[in-house]
This record gives C-alpha cells, sequence and structure tokens, in this order.
C-alpha cells in the first residue's frame, strides 16, 4: 500500500514558478514509476510527467516540455513538479500517481495509487 500527500500548489501569476512535492509513504516507493497529472474544469485528468522507479527515464507531455521538470529523491519517498513559466492554461488539479508498470497518455487505467490532488491556479 502506498499512500501519496501532494503540497506546493497554490495562486501565482503567469510566467511564475511553482514547484509541487509529493510524499509517499511504505518502504516500496523505489519500485514505483511516479507521475503527475492535472485535471482542469471540465476536462480528463492527464498526464503531465512521469519519472521511471530509479529517475534515468522521464516523459514529459508536450505542452510543458522545457518549463516542467520532475525528479525523485528515493532516500525521501518524495517526488518533485518543478514548474517555471506557468501559464493561465497550466491551471488545474495536480495528481501525484504511482505504478508499477510504466503509464503513457493512453494507459492511465495502469496507475495503482493517486494522490488527493492540489489545486494550481495561474492568473493572466
Amino acid at each position: 500500500q502506498v499512500q501519496l500527500v501532494e503540497s506546493g500548489g497554490g495562486l501565482v501569476q503567469a510566467g511564475a514558478s511553482l514547484r509541487l512535492s509529493c510524499a509517499a509513504s511504505g518502504r516500496t516507493f523505489s519500485s514505483y514509476h511516479m507521475e503527475w497529472f492535472r485535471q482542469a474544469p471540465g476536462q480528463e485528468r492527464n498526464l503531465v510527467a512521469a519519472i521511471s522507479w530509479n529517475g534515468i527515464t522521464t516523459y514529459y507531455e508536450d505542452s510543458v516540455k522545457g518549463r516542467f521538470t520532475i525528479s525523485r529523491d528515493n532516500a525521501k519517498n518524495t517526488v518533485d513538479l518543478q514548474m517555471n513559466n506557468l501559464k493561465p492554461e497550466d491551471t488545474a488539479v495536480y495528481y501525484c500517481a504511482a505504478s508499477k508498470r510504466w503509464v503513457t497518455s493512453t494507459t492511465t487505467f495502469l496507475v495503482d495509487y493517486w494522490g488527493q490532488g492540489i489545486q494550481v491556479t495561474v492568473s493572466s
């Protein structure tokens, strides 16, 4: 069992930065791939970024490439999402997730555990 708790969200102006953090419980954190998803009002939950269990492989959705960076610290059981140059279209609830199998934008059903989500609002 893995429990995920997100932190670091909030309200910022366009062009600002935020760093989301996800703290995981359990001794098996390092065996999970980790993901960040987001869901805007009236839209589906979409994969934003992913990082493999060992931190070697990463994935970014096209709209965040060059602006967002996913990282993890297996010693601290945390995964972060550094978000730079935020845009109003980044406004959403952001979810941390963990999966035993590598998740893509079309295989989100493979996620094993979800966090409760945290709001990020970017004003223009």
